[in-house]
This record gives structure tokens, C-alpha cells and sequence, in this order.
């Protein structure tokens, strides 16, 4: 098979023989609901995250609204009852089925999958040179787990009602009347997705890289990815099995979370944790992934320090493992488990600094052109840094007492996952748009949402910190008169971070169809996924590509392909 060389492709790409896109090879709506292109799967999934997304944000907004003031207002208006104390518990169970369908969302079908199922499954194939993932069928079989499972979520909590949280704790979930066992089926199916998904790409990494792709040639984005893999296989499965349980205790009582029974609902929260510490990595190493590719490019700088970017990706994953403990310090454990816990929750974030250093490097003396992606990789570095520290006070055994279950708490998750993961998410869409869609999205505007969204993102959850350290409980439908200045700050800030995210969704949407053409590799990237024609062709490749150089070699590429340069 005839094969091309990385900077032959980059040089001569725009001069190639334009063959159809993936868009263009077959039309229809069958053709997309049945397709094993990986392409076509990761925009079908770009489509349904972002779906998940906005739902859960729309919940997001309706129960900030209520936060506005001190009592319930808004949520009396939206049930009926005989009498006023009726219609007061209606607004309150109704706030707790809010959160629970807003957190379930947000956690299983929106942020676990965002990245890797999406860009990861469009890109990870085109950076290794191949023409598709290894198991395209499999892929196929877990997007439509992906789908099954989360709509059986939003049924159970919208239709059916459930008002647990996005944990699922027991005793109360073992108890309550409502759709628990249909919700953990959701997220049981939306599991297996999880892992099929993580079992393709690793093979896929393995089995199908290009001639002369070898590991330290691989993109970072391709090593957090792969690291992320690792931990949907390894972590998964626990949460199956804790899911499994919890069911079996509420349909036949088996006892093993009852203490009536010689059973303990501790037991729950470490099961839980050990797959939902894990998880959280799972949401954010993609991400470190996307943030080393942006800045890199968008630098025109060899990224520094490749090899600690990529061992601590795999280094982060191990280490997962071994701090879920740190969500129970109050719970009753031992003294030495909570020191052996918060000893191993201040080392894996030694790993996670290494990577923000790099970057930073990277940056230094690098020629940076403040393109829409570049800032929101630059807003990355300033969110997820607060929500790493921050992260650092939590693991404190004597700090997290007081802060524990707090807004402190909510403000340093929200600081990591939406500060950190949504963040990098956005960026890599805006960065990649141009190779997935064959267009361009408007630049200014771009600019422009992203000042939006970092401005109305901290002011939504900034003085959650605050409200957190004062002793204000998360969870809560109504507080007292002192947390009110808080709360108006969040609120007002959520409907700023609202706005910009639709304006995105709006122009994307529009730019898909409206939007200048793109050059093949508009912003002068060195690695394999701009070789290709944009949009890419079904195969991805005219000829097997032969890499001879690393993805982060600039030097070579010609600078006037890059746009925005400043």
C-alpha cells in the first residue's frame, strides 16, 4: 500500500484531489443510524451529549431561580396541592428530583462521556493513522447503550420520579418508594457503554497505529485517552456490580447495607467511591489531553516536558484508585485510613501540577495567537487551578470537617468539572471544528462567548466558595438571610453562563451549514488529523500515512496556513 510521509501530507494536503467527505459518502437518515464510521458515531455522540448537556443546564437554571431567595418561591408555583403545607412538601421533593436528574446527567451522560465518546472517537483513529477504530460494530453497540441508558434515566427521575442524588446512598435508596431500581438500570446500561468504549480505543492504540507511530510519537491527547481507558475498564465494572446490589437489596432484602441484617451502608459509599473517585479522572484526563493539544498548536511551541505529560496521565490513573476514602472522612472511619487517605489525595495531584507546569511552559516564549480555542485553553489553566487547590483544602482531614457537604464543595466539583472538563471540551470543539465540519465557525463571536462564559462561570460559582466556608449546607431548597448576597451572585452569573453556552450551541449549529470554508489545516497543526482533507474522507486517508516525527514539530509546517496570528 502506498504510504506518505507526515510533512508531505501537511505541505500538500490543500492540493490534493478532493474526494467526498465522510458527509457526502452516503445520504440519508439510515445511513447515519446504522454507520460504523467513527466519524459519523462521534458527531452522532457530539450530537446527544450536547442534548444531555442543555437538559440538565435548563434543570440547572430552574433551581438556581429558586436559590434566589431565602424561601421557596418559584417551585410553589410549579405544583398544585389541597393546602399550603401540601403544596410545600410537593416544591421541596420536587427541588430534590431537580439535582438528582440535574447531577445524574450531568456525571453519566454528559461529562464520562463527552470527550472520549465524542471528539475522542472522531480524532483517535485520524491521529494514529488509521482508517478506523479496531471494533467499528462495537462502536456502534455503544452509542445505542449510550442512548437506551440515558434516556431510562431521565424517565425514571422525570417520569417516574427519584430524589436520591446523583450517588444513589443508601439507607434512603434502599427505602424510598421512588424509581431507584429504574435509574440504576440506566446508569447499569450507560456503564456497559463505559467500557466497551474503553476496550475499543485501547485496541485500538495498540493494534492500529501508522508505520513509524510508535509511544513517544503518539499525540498526548492520544495518552490521556488511553489512560482514561484504563480506568472505564478497571473502575467500571465496581460500579455494575454496586448497582446490582443496591437493587437486590431493595427487591429481595438481601441485607448486605442493612444493619438490622449484620449489613452497613458505609459499605455503599466505598463501593460508590471506588468507581466514582476514578470516574472523576475519567471526566478530566480527556481533558488534559484536548488542553495539551491547544496549547501546543495554538503556541507553535514543541510542547515541553512530552514524557511527564504523558507518564503522568497513566500515573493519575493508578493513583485513582487509591483515594476514593477522602469522600467518607466523616463517615466513621479510622483515624489511620483518614491519614492514609489524605496523604495519597495530596500525591496525585503532584502529577496533575507537573501537567499545568508544562503547559505553562509551553506557553513561555511561545508564538501564541489568541485564537477562541487558546482562550479557553488559557481560561482552563486559571478555573481548573482553583479547582485543584481548592481540592487541596478538601483533602485536609481538619479543613474538610467543616466544609464538607457544603457549597465549598460544590465550587471546588464545579471549578474542576465545568472549569476544567466543559472548558476543555469547548475548546477542543472550536479547535477541531474546522476538521470535523469542513467550516469555520465566527471567530470574533467565538472570542466573545468565551469572555462570556469565563465571566459568568466565576460568578456563578466563586461566592459558592464563600457561602461554603460560612457554613452553608449543598442541597438545601431554602437557606437563612445571611447566604442571600451568595446566592443572588450564582444566579445571576448561571444565567450569564447560560447565555454563552446557547449563543455557542447557535453559531456552531449555524457554521455547520453557513460557516466559510476551512483549510485543511487552518490553524498549522503538525499532527496526523490535519493531513487529512477537511472534512475527512470515509477512509480518513488517500494513502497510509509514515510518520517520521513527532506531532508537536512546528518548525516544518508553513506558518501562513496558521490564522489569527498575533
Amino acid at each position: 500500500m502506498a504510504t506518505t510521509t507526515v510533512e508531505g501530507a501537511l505541505a500538500g494536503a490543500a492540493h490534493d484531489h478532493r474526494e467526498p467527505s465522510y458527509i457526502q459518502a452516503s445520504s440519508g437518515l439510515k445511513a447515519w443510524l446504522f454507520t460504523i464510521d467513527h466519524k459519523r458515531i462521534g458527531m452522532m455522540y457530539l450530537a446527544s451529549v450536547w442534548t444531555f448537556f442543555f437538559i440538565a443546564g435548563a434543570l440547572a437554571l430552574l433551581f438556581r431561580l429558586e436559590l434566589l431567595t431565602p424561601n421557596l418561591d418559584l417551585l410553589l408555583h410549579l405544583v398544585g396541592g389541597e393546602n399550603a403545607a401540601m403544596i410545600h412538601a410537593k416544591a421541596l421533593d420536587l427541588y430534590n428530583k431537580l439535582f438528582t436528574l440535574h447531577g445524574g446527567l450531568m456525571v453519566f451522560a454528559f461529562i464520562v462521556p463527552s470527550i472520549p465518546a465524542s471528539l475522542g472517537n472522531f480524532f483517535l483513529p485520524l491521529m494514529l493513522g488509521a482508517k478506523d477504530v479496531a471494533f467499528p460494530k462495537l462502536n456502534l453497540a455503544s452509542y445505542y447503550l449510550y442512548v437506551i441508558g440515558a434516556s431510562v434515566v431521565v424517565y425514571a427521575i422525570l417520569g417516574a420520579g427519584l430524589d436520591t442524588g446523583w450517588t444513589f446512598y443508601t439507607p434512603y435508596s434502599t427505602t424510598t418508594g421512588t424509581a431507584v431500581t429504574t435509574a440504576t438500570l440506566g446508569v447499569f446500561i450507560m456503564g456497559f457503554s463505559s467500557i466497551l468504549t474503553g476496550l475499543n480505543f485501547i485496541v485500538t492504540i495498540h493494534k492500529m497505529r501508522a508505520p513509524g507511530m510508535t509511544w513517544n510519537r503518539m499525540p498526548l491527547f492520544l495518552w490521556a485517552i488511553y489512560a482514561t481507558s484504563v480506568i472505564q475498564i478497571l473502575a467500571t465494572p465496581v460500579l455494575a456490580i454496586t448497582l446490582l446490589l443496591l437493587v437486590m437489596e431493595r427487591t429481595l432484602g438481601i441485607g448486605i447495607f442493612d444493619p438490622a441484617m449484620g449489613g452497613d451502608p458505609v459499605l455503599f459509599q466505598h463501593f460508590f467511591w471506588f468507581y466514582s473517585h476514578p470516574a472523576v479522572y475519567i471526566m478530566i484526563l480527556p481533558a488534559f489531553g484536548v488542553i495539551s493539544e491547544i496549547i501546543a498548536v495554538h503556541s507553535k511551541k514543541h510542547i515541553f516536558g512530552y514524557w511527564a505529560i504523558a507518564i503522568s496521565s497513566v500515573a493519575i490513573a493508578i493513583i485513582s484508585f487509591l483515594v476514593w476514602g477522602h469522600h467518607m472522612f466523616v463517615s466513621g472511619q479510622s483515624e489511620f485510613a483518614a491519614v492514609l487517605f489524605s496523604f495519597l489525595t495530596f500525591a496525585v495531584a503532584v502529577p496533575t501540577a507537573i501537567k499545568v507546569f508544562s503547559w505553562v511552559a509551553t506557553l513561555y516564549k511561545g508564538s501564541i495567537s489568541f485564537t477562541t480555542p487558546m482562550l479557553y485553553g488559557l481560561m482552563f489553566l486559571f478555573t481548573f487551578t482553583i479547582g485543584g487547590l481548592t481540592g487541596i483544602f478538601l483533602g485536609a482531614l481538619a479543613v474538610d470537617v467543616h466544609l464538607h457537604d457544603t457549597y465549598f464543595v460544590v465550587a471546588h466539583f464545579h471549578y474542576v468539572m465545568m472549569g476544567g472538563t466543559v472548558v476543555a471540551f469547548l475548546g477542543g470543539i472550536h479547535h477541531w471544528w474546522p476538521k470535523m465540519t469542513g467550516r469555520m465557525y465566527p471567530e470574533t463571536l467565538g472570542k466573545i462567548c468565551s469572555v462570556i462564559i469565563f465571566i459568568g462561570f466565576n460568578l456563578t460559582f466563586f461566592p459558592q466558595f464563600i457561602a461554603g466556608t460560612q457554613g452553608m449546607p449543598r442541597r438545601y431548597a431554602t437557606y437563612v438571610d445571611q447566604y442571600t448576597i451568595y446566592h443572588e451572585l450564582s444566579t445571576v452569573g448561571s444565567l450569564i453562563l447560560g447565555v454563552g453556552l446557547f449563543i455557542v450551541a447557535i453559531y456552531l449549529l449555524v457554521s455547520m451549514f453557513k460557516g466559510k470554508q476551512a483549510s485543511d489545516n487552518p490553524w498549522g497543526g503538525a499532527s496526523l488529523e490535519w493531513a487529512t482533507q477537511s472534512p475527512p474522507i470515509e477512509h480518513n486517508f488517500h494513502d497510509t500515512p509514515h510518520v517520521d516525527t513527532d506531532p508537536y514539530n512546528f518548525p516544518n509546517i508553513d506558518r501562513s496556513a496558521s490564522i489569527g496570528h498575533h
